[in-house]
């Protein structure tokens, strides 16, 4: 590439007023590459570093950084430490100099706006969690929640961080069925939810869906319901209770236990390609370190930012938006609504209103956004933006660049970060002192030994490969929650000694780092990851299906969509109003989110000699691409429909 494909070069004066510049000038480094370099080659001291620069406030010190005696996949850090995330994030603010400021400003789609300073947010916090308490409830019990992104969802956090209570967020518009999964996995005892969500002036009743889940999961005992809209709800006096009687007349101070490093803090769910969804399990030191230095180095935290990632609670942003903003004393903005709703320009007018500094979308939203009128955006004052972020999905280069002409009006980099779930954070992005090309995602995260690897484990340059890390770090999780063996070999298993992440990835001539979508058959749909058996365990669900096969195929907004393959059960016919009952079979199971796009009726799908369905060979049919070796499938002709789906 030519010197004109770089997009932004920040100047001088800008690179020096930036933490990351200061923090490796205090190392004694020159540049940011040999920053990053003592980074991926010596973490224990990076981090040991990096710990202090942030403030991180512990109870107990730690005795050792790093230790990989149990071997690397089950690396333990911070080793002897005691901390909490709920101290460094809230008490400690809420008593010190930043008690008056805003911890949160929050607005509804009916455009009610609400703000919790970090006293008022300690108040609520310390009355949830001695709630929590009576209920029973303590050290390494499970809470889950699926609610609507409102202020109460950063109170549950930090009630349960507070207590040692291990926090399960749910994605909210999840059907019963994936909430049952992910509730009866997690085996917790007590469910958040609230009684309404509202989107696009509807209201969608979530207690309700809370209720169908629980009928599958037998340890849970309790579900907090917070009045968020009026309506009446379903209601078990026996195991449901109202928010604000759980809160009632409780004290509004409670202390935070001091949590070894290494004690659970959260289970995010994630998932995979075959079976049940993963679990993926972080520690207090971990999601604590790793939040915090992305937005300590990559969103370069300032003391006046009001941060805003357009999120779900149950997506990995949602926590590591509060976490990693408020362990510096930092005030978040949240928005629970439609972004385009009751108009068009709706997210640029909060921008403008709320003076908002840091933007995070999916690429998604803003393919949705682009094809709106340009000037919705322009009629709107957006100079409060200094920083943009995306992260879900691959970019494509006319979105990313409308993102950074017409929204960033060039002046705003766009910090493209890539990690996930199974990690909390990042393994790439840039650093606001490197310069941009359209797309990339810059490079390693400092501590991150992110390398590309081609099929034989070697380093790939030039070319597509998959995305690894060589060594250890603190958010990688511990494990799958209740399937130690299958984290070995979903993670660990195709490169030894080497994190696989199931991305592809390359590196261009000038060292930039480009990411292609997933190496595995996991879907990224609007950047919502899910597994296909998951899908195709709903449309078996219908009387008349027998075997399904779904694959990811290529969508000009929202990056991926679902298209499907069904083979009926003897005697069943395919009539018109079948294809719209099993899209509904899926929204109803899983969401409406990953309702298939394309549903067809083959007579059989393509597998092995074992029995095992090839979906790769199914996609690169139905997509017109080689489908390469085909020795290892038993009947290669059940391709030819899915060729000629393509070719009509």
């Amino acid at each position: 590439m030519s010197a004109t494909d770089w997009i932004w070069q920040p100047d001088k004066e800008s690179i020096e007023r930036t933490n990351v510049f200061r923090f490796l000038k205090r190392l004694g480094f020159a540049g940011h590459e040999e920053f990053l370099r003592f980074s991926r080659d010596d973490p224990e001291q990076f981090y040991s570093e990096l710990v202090k620069e942030m403030g991180v406030e512990w109870f107990e010190p730690y005795t050792r950084v790093l230790d990989t005696s149990r071997g690397v996949e089950w690396s333990r850090w911070f080793v002897g430490g005691k901390l909490n995330i709920a101290w460094n994030c809230l008490d400690r603010h809420a008593q010190g100099a930043a008690a008056s400021r805003p911890a949160i400003v929050w607005e509804g789609e009916d455009g009610s706006v609400r703000k919790l300073t970090f006293a008022e947010l300690y108040g609520e916090v310390s009355r949830l969690a001695h709630g929590l308490e009576a209920l029973g409830l303590g050290k390494g019990d499970r809470v889950a929640l699926s609610m609507p992104m409102v202020p109460e969802v950063v109170v549950i956090l930090y009630a349960c961080f507070k207590l040692g209570i291990i926090v399960v967020p749910i994605f909210s518009g999840f059907g019963p069925n994936a909430f049952a999964t992910r509730l009866e996995d997690s085996g917790a005892r007590v469910a958040i939810t609230v009684d309404f969500l509202e989107r696009r002036g509807r209201l969608l009743p979530l207690k309700e869906k809370v209720d169908q889940a629980s009928e599958s999961a037998p340890d849970l005992e309790r579900v907090v319901v917070y009045r968020y809209k009026s309506g009446e709800v379903p209601w078990n006096a026996a195991r449901d209770i109202w928010w604000h009687d759980l809160v009632a007349d409780r004290p509004a101070e409670h202390e935070s236990l001091p949590l070894d490093s290494e004690d659970r803090a959260l289970i995010l769910y994630t998932s995979g390609t075959t079976g049940e969804p993963k679990g993926a399990v972080h520690t207090h030191a971990g999601a604590l370190v790793q939040t915090a230095k992305e937005i300590y180095l990559g969103f370069d935290h300032q003391p006046n930012d009001l941060f805003f990632w357009l999120s779900d609670i149950g997506w990995m942003m949602g926590p590591w938006t509060i976490i990693g903003n408020h362990h510096f004393g930092g005030t978040i903005f949240l928005y629970d609504g439609a972004f385009d709703y009751p108009q068009a320009d709706r997210l640029w007018e909060l921008i403008e209103r709320h003076r908002v500094t840091t933007l995070g979308v999916s690429p998604t939203a803003i393919r949705l956004l682009m094809r709106k009128n340009h000037d919705l955006v322009r009629r709107h004052d957006l100079t409060s933006l200094r920083l943009l972020g995306s992260t879900g999905e691959p970019w494509d280069e006319t979105s990313y660049m409308w993102f950074f002409e017409t929204v960033g009006e060039r002046r705003c980099p766009i910090i493209n970060i890539s990690g996930g779930t199974e990690i909390i954070g990042c393994f790439l992005f840039p650093l606001p002192i490197q310069p941009l090309k359209p797309c990339t995602l810059g490079g390693p995260a400092p501590g991150m030994a992110t390398e590309v690897f081609d099929d034989d484990g070697r380093p790939a340059r030039g070319k597509k490969g998959y995305l690894v890390c060589t060594r250890p770090a603190p958010s990688m999780t511990r494990g799958l929650w209740n399937a130690p063996g299958r984290y070995l070999e979903t993670y660990w298993s195709r490169f030894p000694g080497a994190w696989y992440h199931g991305d592809w990835a390359s590196i261009d001539e000038e060292g930039c780092w480009f990411l292609h979508g997933r190496a595995d058959e996991t879907f990224n749909v609007a950047g919502r990851k899910i597994g296909p058996a998951e899908v195709e365990q709903a449309l078996i669900g219908h009387p008349m299906v027998s075997e399904a096969a779904v694959i990811g195929a290529p969508d000009e907004v929202t990056g991926e969509k679902i298209v499907a393959f069904v083979v009926l059960k003897p005697g069943a016919e395919s009539a018109p109003a079948l294809n719209g009952q099993l899209r509904s079979q899926v929204a109803k199971t899983l969401g409406a989110a990953f309702r298939p796009r394309s549903i067809y009726v083959v007579t059989e799908l393509p597998k092995t000699q074992s029995g095992k369905i090839v979906r790769r060979a199914i996609r690169d049919a139905y997509l017109g691409e080689p489908v390469g070796d085909l020795s290892a499938v038993g009947n290669p002709e059940a391709l030819d429909p899915v060729r000629a789906l393509k070719e009509s």
